[in-house]
Parts: C-alpha cells; structure tokens; sequence
C-alpha cells in the first residue's frame, strides 16, 4: 500500500501488507472489541440492562432469603420436637428406645464376644432388665439435676396410687381436699394451661436443667400460658375433673430429659 500526494503524486508513506499480517490485525481487534465488551457489561452496572439478569440486590435479597428459610426451616423443626415432646406428656404415651437392650443387639454383642467367654441367655435377660430399669431411675452423682432444684412438694396428702411404669402411670396420685392450693415445684414457666377432657384443667410448668413437671385433674387454674411462676407458689387448685379422674386428688408427674421420673425419689408427700 502506497499513500501519494494527489496534485504532486509524490510519495508519502508506504505500508507493505501481506495476508498474514491482515489476518492478525483483525483478530487482535475483535479480541480487543470482545474484551472491552465483556468488561464494559461484567465489571459496570450495564450488565442489569441485560433481559433474564438479576441485579445485584436482587441477588443478595436471594441469599439472605436462602439464610432466613433456613432457620425458620430450623426452628420448626425444634417447635414441632417440643409440641411432640408436649403432646407425649400429657398423653402419658412414651416409646423407650432401648437399642442396647433390644433382641437383635443381644443377639450380635452375643457374636461379638470372645471365643473365650460363653454368652448365657440368662445374663442377656438380666442386662436388658437392668437396662430397662434404669430409664426409670435418676442418676444424681452423674446428672445435671441437682436436690436443691426441686424447693417444694406440690401439695401434701395420701398416695392413692404408686408410679407404676408398667401400667403407663407415669405420676404419683395425690389424695387432697377439694380446692386445696397446688404450688409449683420450683421456679419456672407456664407452657400449657388448659382444659382437656380427659384429664381436666392440666398445668405444666418447664423448669431449668430439662425438667418439666404436670399437675393434672385441678379445679381452677390460677396460672396461664407463658407466666412465670416461683417455687412455693400456687399455680391450681386441687379438683375432680376430666373422664380419667376418681375423687379429688392430684395426678403429679415429673419428668427429665424427655423422660418420667418416680416423685417419691424427690418429695416427700405425708403431711
């Protein structure tokens, strides 16, 4: 290529072009036109023009909404365990996994043993007996739960009827006066106060260290849901009512951890 002075035709400059060359020259400029594009669009709000991209706050409004249902998801979840846990309480319907004690465990710690060491059906009965037998108890050396948790007595009188596991009685049968004032336990919070048919005006009241503590059968309830209460205080008073009741009394439950305790291991009910 040669550039020349039209009037003159004298020669101004001269550029030799070969196909290479050409070839090179446009592939660097749309490299240079690409680059610039995609910067221009990635790094500057221009790219929010784009049809089908989100904008950035739309996407952090996405995240934090991610973040949010995960935690509501969370917290359902840990409010349906409690109602679940609730709901077993007063229904007085409790399944206790014993996977140490169950028939299939037996039978492989049984295969497990040495060769030197023979299993007796005997002693495996024993075991899952024992097992069993310490849902029940309270270890107090190795528990959280501590005596001086638990202040007062709900209210004085006669057993009329034992904790009796067995026979799904989870509760002592306190034999009162009607009206008779019902204190709370400890110091705690009122997580369900209502009426059911069955087994009338029920309390339960969460104390600290995963106890919870059940006053059924009352006449009146002087406490409602979400009061907090102090040990020694009257919560109820004792009545006659729901379907399962037989007189007057007070059907007293104490549980830990999810599970229910014998009363009489704490209180001592005689007048």
């Amino acid at each position: 290529m040669v550039i020349i002075n039209e009037e003159t035709f004298e020669e101004r400059n001269q550029l030799k072009i070969t196909k290479l060359s050409l070839v090179l020259s446009i592939f660097f400029l749309l490299t240079a036109v690409i680059l610039l594009t995609y910067s221009a669009i990635a790094y500057s709000p221009l790219k929010e023009l784009i049809p089908g991209y989100d904008s950035t706050e739309l996407r952090k409004q996405a995240v934090q909404n991610l973040f949010e249902t995960d935690s509501l998801i969370t917290l359902y979840n840990q409010n349906l365990q409690y109602l679940n846990a609730i709901r077993a309480v007063l229904n007085e319907d409790i399944i206790f996994e014993d996977p140490e004690g169950s028939d299939e465990n037996l039978e492989t710690n049984s295969q497990e043993l040495p060769s030197f060491i023979s299993s007796v059906p005997e002693d495996s009965l024993l075991r899952a007996f024992v097992t069993q037998q310490d849902k029940y108890s309270l270890d107090l050396n190795n528990s959280r739960t501590t005596m001086e948790a638990l202040l007062l007595p709900p209210a004085l009188g006669p057993i009329s009827q034992k904790f009796t596991p067995e026979e799904k009685h989870f509760a002592v049968d306190i034999v009162l006066e009607e009206n008779t004032p019902i204190k709370a336990i400890a110091d705690g919070r009122v997580i369900f106060a209502e009426w059911t048919a069955q087994t009338g005006y029920v309390m339960i009241l969460e104390h600290t260290q995963g106890i919870l503590s059940v006053y059924k059968h009352n006449a009146a309830l002087s406490k409602e849901q979400g009061d907090n209460v102090q040990g020694g205080e009257v919560i109820a008073l004792a009545g006659n009512t729901g379907e399962f009741t037989t007189g007057f009394h007070l059907h007293f439950e104490l549980w830990v951890d999810g599970y229910p305790m014998d009363p009489t291991n704490f209180f001592n009910f005689s007048d």
